[in-house]
């Protein structure tokens, strides 16, 4: 039995799409990848000033400090730093912590109207930037730094508004906070995030936007300073310390903020502040 012969050009046509397959299933790709989703929620309207409608948060504040630890941050090279006054009012002797062990003794300068206070020192850490005139959106990002629980870590949080803080007790007043809702913290750390406070709230070009002062666990909610109060507290203290506003620090992320407080930590520029009474 004979299969008829098929024609040349048949053959050779055969030959070159078989052949041109070959090359097209070889070649090089270079098509990006699709992009990542957009995860970034839209930020509301801008914050306001304090208003005497702002809800209330209540604290009551014991009248007798006992040994105490928070955070502190450099805002100036030649040692000046920040952090929440209830960390060291009252101390005999208030100190950063700079090794294991190894202390630097501070003088505190302490605002009677405000909850943050400036600590003095000989000499000081590269500062983190100010950001206490730019105006604040709801739902915007902030990044704190610190040592909750006396250890190293740090939470990320949405600002939802302002609120008027009540202090009941030892140094009684009434001042603005801002009130964040927490987004994220250190992976294990679980409970109080005590000693977070005097951390800074950090924006997304690292800059301070303001000073944790308290936790509300149940509600999930961070409170920092307001940016004025800031600026009153370092106008007491004859620190007059805004950075201008092309000043920026560390980009900071939800997927990178972890990495940026390591480092501003082994940099001293976020230090832990121990308080003493005796």
């Amino acid at each position: 039995m004979h299969f008829p012969r098929l024609p040349d050009w048949l053959v050779y046509s055969a030959v070159v799409l078989a052949l041109l397959f070959a090359a097209l299933g070889r070649g090089e790709r270079a098509d990006a990848p699709p992009p990542p989703p957009d995860v970034a929620a839209p930020l509301g309207e801008a914050i306001g000033p304090a208003s005497p409608f702002d809800p209330s948060v209540v604290v009551d504040v014991p009248s007798e400090n006992g040994p105490a630890t928070g955070t502190a941050f450099s805002i100036a090279e030649s040692g000046v730093w920040l952090t929440a006054r209830h960390v060291v009012e009252g101390c005999a002797r208030a100190a950063l912590v700079v090794g294991d062990g190894v202390g630097v003794a501070t003088t505190v300068r302490v605002d009677p109207r405000g909850e943050a206070a400036v600590l003095l020192t000989e000499g000081g850490a590269d500062p983190l930037p100010l950001a206490l005139n730019e105006p604040l959106r709801r739902g915007q990002r902030a990044y704190h730094p610190g040592f909750p629980q006396g250890e190293p870590g740090e939470a990320t949080s949405r600002l939802l508004g302002r609120e008027t803080l009540v202090v009941r007790g030892r140094g009684a007043r009434s001042e603005p906070v801002l009130v964040w809702a927490e987004t994220g913290r250190t992976e294990g750390l679980e409970g109080t995030l005590g000693g977070l406070s005097g951390a800074p709230a950090l924006d997304a070009q690292g800059r301070v936007v303001g000073v944790t002062i308290a936790e509300s666990p149940r509600r999930g909610r961070i409170y920092t300073t307001a940016p004025e109060v800031v600026t009153a507290t370092l106008a007491s203290s004859g620190r007059r310390l805004a950075a201008p506003a092309a000043a920026t620090g560390e980009p900071m992320t939800p997927q990178n903020y972890f990495y940026v407080a390591d480092d501003l930590r082994r940099q001293l520029r976020v230090a832990q502040v121990v308080c003493l009474t005796a």
